[in-house]
Protein backbone atom coordinates (compact mmCIF):
# COMPACT_ATOMS: atom_id res chain seq x y z
CA UNK A 1 0.00 0.00 0.00
CA UNK A 2 1.24 3.54 -0.71
CA UNK A 3 2.44 5.57 2.23
CA UNK A 4 0.03 8.09 3.73
CA UNK A 5 0.76 11.48 2.15
CA UNK A 6 0.73 13.22 5.52
CA UNK A 7 -0.87 16.54 6.40
CA UNK A 8 -1.29 19.31 3.83
CA UNK A 9 -2.01 22.83 4.99
CA UNK A 10 -0.66 25.65 7.09
CA UNK A 11 -0.24 25.37 10.84
CA UNK A 12 -0.17 28.52 12.95
CA UNK A 13 2.45 27.83 15.59
CA UNK A 14 2.77 29.78 18.82
CA UNK A 15 6.56 29.76 18.73
CA UNK A 16 8.11 29.46 22.18
CA UNK A 17 10.85 31.62 23.62
CA UNK A 18 14.43 30.62 22.89
CA UNK A 19 13.79 28.51 19.79
CA UNK A 20 14.80 29.55 16.28
CA UNK A 21 12.16 29.53 13.54
CA UNK A 22 14.02 26.70 11.79
CA UNK A 23 14.18 24.53 14.92
CA UNK A 24 10.51 25.19 15.67
CA UNK A 25 9.58 24.18 12.12
CA UNK A 26 11.50 20.91 12.40
CA UNK A 27 9.72 20.07 15.65
CA UNK A 28 6.35 20.71 14.05
CA UNK A 29 7.33 18.50 11.13
CA UNK A 30 8.11 15.62 13.50
CA UNK A 31 5.02 16.10 15.64
CA UNK A 32 2.63 16.18 12.68
CA UNK A 33 4.33 13.54 10.55
CA UNK A 34 4.58 15.93 7.61
CA UNK A 35 6.77 14.93 4.67
CA UNK A 36 8.00 18.51 4.32
CA UNK A 37 7.70 21.73 6.29
CA UNK A 38 8.71 25.34 5.80
CA UNK A 39 7.91 28.54 7.66
CA UNK A 40 6.58 31.78 6.17
CA UNK A 41 8.62 34.69 7.52
CA UNK A 42 10.62 34.19 10.70
CA UNK A 43 10.86 35.15 14.34
CA UNK A 44 14.00 35.70 16.37
CA UNK A 45 14.68 33.08 19.08
CA UNK A 46 13.83 35.68 21.76
CA UNK A 47 10.44 36.40 20.17
CA UNK A 48 7.29 34.36 20.67
CA UNK A 49 4.01 34.13 18.82
CA UNK A 50 2.60 33.42 15.39
CA UNK A 51 4.84 31.51 12.99
CA UNK A 52 2.93 30.13 9.97
CA UNK A 53 4.33 26.75 8.91
CA UNK A 54 3.46 25.13 5.57
CA UNK A 55 3.17 21.35 5.78
CA UNK A 56 3.42 18.75 3.04
CA UNK A 57 2.27 19.85 -0.40
CA UNK A 58 1.41 23.30 1.02
CA UNK A 59 5.14 24.12 0.92
CA UNK A 60 4.60 24.59 -2.83
CA UNK A 61 2.66 27.81 -2.21
CA UNK A 62 4.87 29.20 0.57
CA UNK A 63 6.74 31.53 -1.78
CA UNK A 64 3.49 33.10 -3.03
CA UNK A 65 2.07 33.96 0.39
CA UNK A 66 2.22 37.70 0.88
CA UNK A 67 3.25 38.74 4.35
CA UNK A 68 0.85 41.55 5.16
CA UNK A 69 0.45 43.74 8.21
CA UNK A 70 1.92 42.39 11.45
CA UNK A 71 0.74 42.86 14.99
CA UNK A 72 3.25 42.80 17.86
CA UNK A 73 3.21 43.40 21.58
CA UNK A 74 6.57 44.32 23.08
CA UNK A 75 8.28 45.71 26.16
CA UNK A 76 11.00 48.37 26.09
CA UNK A 77 13.48 48.31 28.96
CA UNK A 78 14.61 51.91 29.36
CA UNK A 79 18.01 53.18 30.47
CA UNK A 80 20.25 50.79 28.55
CA UNK A 81 20.95 49.99 24.91
CA UNK A 82 22.39 46.66 23.86
CA UNK A 83 24.51 45.54 20.91
CA UNK A 84 21.61 43.57 19.45
CA UNK A 85 18.70 45.76 20.51
CA UNK A 86 17.32 42.99 22.72
CA UNK A 87 18.27 40.89 25.75
CA UNK A 88 20.74 38.77 23.78
CA UNK A 89 23.37 41.49 23.44
CA UNK A 90 25.60 43.08 26.02
CA UNK A 91 24.84 46.59 27.25
CA UNK A 92 26.80 49.11 25.18
CA UNK A 93 25.02 52.36 26.05
CA UNK A 94 23.30 53.67 29.17
CA UNK A 95 21.41 56.82 30.08
CA UNK A 96 19.24 58.12 32.88
CA UNK A 97 15.51 57.60 32.49
CA UNK A 98 13.58 60.87 32.73
CA UNK A 99 10.31 61.19 34.59
CA UNK A 100 7.60 59.98 32.20
CA UNK A 101 3.83 60.02 32.15
CA UNK A 102 1.40 58.27 29.81
CA UNK A 103 0.49 61.51 28.04
CA UNK A 104 4.06 62.39 27.05
CA UNK A 105 4.83 58.81 26.02
CA UNK A 106 1.67 58.61 23.89
CA UNK A 107 2.60 61.86 22.16
CA UNK A 108 6.01 60.43 21.23
CA UNK A 109 4.45 57.21 19.96
CA UNK A 110 2.10 59.18 17.71
CA UNK A 111 5.11 60.76 16.01
CA UNK A 112 6.08 57.35 14.61
CA UNK A 113 2.76 56.72 12.86
CA UNK A 114 2.53 56.56 9.07
CA UNK A 115 5.26 56.18 6.46
CA UNK A 116 8.90 56.51 7.40
CA UNK A 117 12.31 54.92 7.01
CA UNK A 118 14.39 52.68 9.24
CA UNK A 119 18.01 51.58 9.13
CA UNK A 120 18.12 47.78 9.59
CA UNK A 121 20.15 46.55 12.58
CA UNK A 122 23.56 44.96 12.12
CA UNK A 123 22.24 41.90 13.92
CA UNK A 124 19.88 40.88 11.11
CA UNK A 125 19.81 38.31 8.32
CA UNK A 126 19.89 40.96 5.58
CA UNK A 127 22.67 40.34 3.08
CA UNK A 128 24.88 43.09 1.71
CA UNK A 129 27.35 42.06 -1.00
CA UNK A 130 26.55 38.44 -0.27
CA UNK A 131 27.23 38.52 3.46
CA UNK A 132 24.65 38.37 6.23
CA UNK A 133 24.88 41.41 8.48
CA UNK A 134 24.77 39.40 11.70
CA UNK A 135 27.89 37.49 10.66
CA UNK A 136 29.76 40.74 10.14
CA UNK A 137 28.44 42.06 13.46
CA UNK A 138 29.79 39.01 15.28
CA UNK A 139 33.21 39.85 13.82
CA UNK A 140 32.96 43.31 15.35
CA UNK A 141 32.31 44.97 12.00
CA UNK A 142 29.72 47.60 11.22
CA UNK A 143 28.92 48.78 7.71
CA UNK A 144 26.60 51.39 6.29
CA UNK A 145 23.09 50.08 5.68
CA UNK A 146 20.65 51.89 3.41
CA UNK A 147 17.46 53.00 5.14
CA UNK A 148 14.34 51.06 4.19
CA UNK A 149 10.76 52.30 3.93
CA UNK A 150 8.44 51.28 6.76
CA UNK A 151 4.82 51.95 7.63
CA UNK A 152 3.29 51.95 11.11
CA UNK A 153 -0.50 51.74 11.16
CA UNK A 154 -0.98 51.79 14.92
CA UNK A 155 1.37 52.27 17.88
CA UNK A 156 0.02 52.60 21.38
CA UNK A 157 1.04 52.40 25.00
CA UNK A 158 -0.40 49.48 26.97
CA UNK A 159 1.32 50.17 30.30
CA UNK A 160 3.92 52.47 31.80
CA UNK A 161 5.95 50.78 34.52
CA UNK A 162 9.13 51.85 36.25
CA UNK A 163 11.74 52.04 33.46
CA UNK A 164 9.57 49.84 31.21
CA UNK A 165 7.04 50.53 28.47
CA UNK A 166 4.56 47.90 27.29
CA UNK A 167 3.52 48.76 23.73
CA UNK A 168 1.56 47.41 20.80
CA UNK A 169 2.26 48.01 17.12
CA UNK A 170 0.55 47.16 13.84
CA UNK A 171 2.89 47.66 10.92
CA UNK A 172 3.69 46.70 7.36
CA UNK A 173 6.26 44.06 6.53
CA UNK A 174 9.89 45.06 7.00
CA UNK A 175 9.81 46.87 10.33
CA UNK A 176 12.31 45.82 13.01
CA UNK A 177 10.70 46.18 16.43
CA UNK A 178 14.17 46.25 18.03
CA UNK A 179 15.08 49.39 16.07
CA UNK A 180 11.68 50.94 16.76
CA UNK A 181 12.18 50.37 20.50
CA UNK A 182 15.59 52.06 20.38
CA UNK A 183 14.17 55.01 18.45
CA UNK A 184 11.28 55.40 20.90
CA UNK A 185 13.67 55.37 23.85
CA UNK A 186 15.89 58.02 22.27
CA UNK A 187 12.87 60.19 21.51
CA UNK A 188 12.08 59.99 25.23
CA UNK A 189 15.59 61.19 26.09
CA UNK A 190 17.15 57.88 27.08
CA UNK A 191 18.34 54.52 25.72
CA UNK A 192 16.40 51.28 25.50
CA UNK A 193 16.13 47.74 24.21
CA UNK A 194 13.42 45.13 23.69
CA UNK A 195 13.04 42.89 26.73
CA UNK A 196 9.98 40.97 25.46
CA UNK A 197 8.46 40.55 21.99
CA UNK A 198 5.39 38.66 20.87
CA UNK A 199 3.86 38.50 17.38
CA UNK A 200 0.11 38.33 17.83
CA UNK A 201 -0.79 37.96 14.16
CA UNK A 202 0.47 38.34 10.59
CA UNK A 203 -1.84 38.86 7.64
CA UNK A 204 -3.34 37.10 5.78
CA UNK A 205 -3.68 34.69 8.68
CA UNK A 206 -6.41 35.28 11.26
CA UNK A 207 -5.56 36.29 14.80
CA UNK A 208 -5.72 33.34 17.19
CA UNK A 209 -5.92 29.69 16.23
CA UNK A 210 -2.29 29.05 17.20
CA UNK A 211 -0.95 25.77 18.57
CA UNK A 212 1.84 25.41 21.10
CA UNK A 213 4.37 22.60 20.75
CA UNK A 214 2.90 21.08 23.91
CA UNK A 215 -0.58 21.06 22.36
CA UNK A 216 0.79 19.39 19.23
CA UNK A 217 2.48 16.75 21.38
CA UNK A 218 -0.81 16.06 23.19
CA UNK A 219 -2.67 15.74 19.88
CA UNK A 220 -0.03 13.35 18.58
CA UNK A 221 -0.35 11.18 21.68
CA UNK A 222 -4.13 11.17 21.26
CA UNK A 223 -3.84 10.22 17.59
CA UNK A 224 -5.40 13.51 16.45
CA UNK A 225 -4.32 16.24 14.07
CA UNK A 226 -4.44 20.01 14.48
CA UNK A 227 -6.76 22.14 12.36
CA UNK A 228 -4.81 23.49 9.38
CA UNK A 229 -5.40 26.54 7.20
CA UNK A 230 -6.21 25.30 3.66
CA UNK A 231 -3.21 25.90 1.35
CA UNK A 232 -5.16 28.09 -1.08
CA UNK A 233 -6.65 30.37 1.60
CA UNK A 234 -3.66 32.73 2.06
CA UNK A 235 -3.05 33.10 -1.69
CA UNK A 236 -6.46 34.56 -2.45
CA UNK A 237 -4.75 37.51 -4.14
CA UNK A 238 -3.95 35.25 -7.14
CA UNK A 239 -6.54 34.97 -9.94
CA UNK A 240 -8.43 31.72 -10.43
CA UNK A 241 -8.70 29.26 -13.32
CA UNK A 242 -11.50 26.69 -13.07
CA UNK A 243 -10.89 23.63 -15.22
CA UNK A 244 -13.47 21.26 -16.59
CA UNK A 245 -12.90 17.52 -16.27
CA UNK A 246 -11.10 17.20 -19.62
CA UNK A 247 -8.81 20.17 -19.00
CA UNK A 248 -8.08 18.93 -15.49
CA UNK A 249 -6.82 15.63 -16.89
CA UNK A 250 -4.68 17.47 -19.44
CA UNK A 251 -3.16 19.69 -16.77
CA UNK A 252 -2.41 16.78 -14.45
CA UNK A 253 -0.64 15.04 -17.32
CA UNK A 254 1.60 18.02 -17.99
CA UNK A 255 -0.23 19.29 -21.04
CA UNK A 256 -1.09 22.91 -21.85
CA UNK A 257 -4.71 24.01 -21.42
CA UNK A 258 -6.09 26.46 -24.00
CA UNK A 259 -8.94 28.93 -24.18
CA UNK A 260 -8.47 30.61 -20.77
CA UNK A 261 -8.06 34.35 -21.47
CA UNK A 262 -6.56 35.49 -18.20
CA UNK A 263 -4.06 38.21 -17.32
CA UNK A 264 -0.38 37.15 -17.42
CA UNK A 265 1.05 35.67 -14.24
CA UNK A 266 0.44 33.00 -11.63
CA UNK A 267 -2.98 31.42 -11.16
CA UNK A 268 -4.77 29.25 -8.66
CA UNK A 269 -5.97 26.10 -10.41
CA UNK A 270 -9.16 24.28 -9.42
CA UNK A 271 -10.53 21.04 -10.82
CA UNK A 272 -14.03 20.33 -12.07
CA UNK A 273 -15.13 19.35 -8.54
CA UNK A 274 -13.71 22.51 -6.93
CA UNK A 275 -10.59 20.80 -5.62
CA UNK A 276 -7.47 22.98 -5.40
CA UNK A 277 -4.87 21.53 -7.78
CA UNK A 278 -1.97 23.92 -7.33
CA UNK A 279 -0.45 26.80 -9.25
CA UNK A 280 -0.48 27.50 -12.97
CA UNK A 281 1.00 30.25 -15.10
CA UNK A 282 -0.10 32.03 -18.26
CA UNK A 283 1.41 34.59 -20.60
CA UNK A 284 -2.01 36.06 -21.27
CA UNK A 285 -2.35 34.23 -24.57
CA UNK A 286 -5.10 31.90 -23.42
CA UNK A 287 -2.60 29.11 -22.70
CA UNK A 288 -2.21 27.90 -19.11
CA UNK A 289 0.68 25.71 -18.02
CA UNK A 290 1.25 23.94 -14.73
CA UNK A 291 3.67 25.71 -12.38
CA UNK A 292 3.49 23.65 -9.18
CA UNK A 293 0.79 20.99 -8.90
CA UNK A 294 -0.12 19.18 -5.73
CA UNK A 295 0.58 15.45 -5.82
CA UNK A 296 -2.95 14.60 -4.68
CA UNK A 297 -4.77 17.89 -5.07
CA UNK A 298 -5.15 20.48 -2.31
Amino acid sequence: MPAHPGPCGILLLDKPLGLSSHSATQRVKRLTGAARAGHVGSLDPLATGMLPICLGEATKVAGEILEGAKHYRFTIALGAGTATGDLEGEIVRSAAVPALDSGSVTAVLRSFLGHGTQVPPMYSAIKIEGQALYKLARQGKEIDRPARPIQIHELRLLALREAHLDCEVRCAKGLYVRVLAEDIARSLGTEGHVSALRRVAVEPFPEGGMYTLEALQALREAGSMPALVPPDEPIGHLPVAHLDAADEIRMLHGQVVTGLPLAPGLLRLYGHDGRFLGLGITSGDGLVRAKRLFATGG
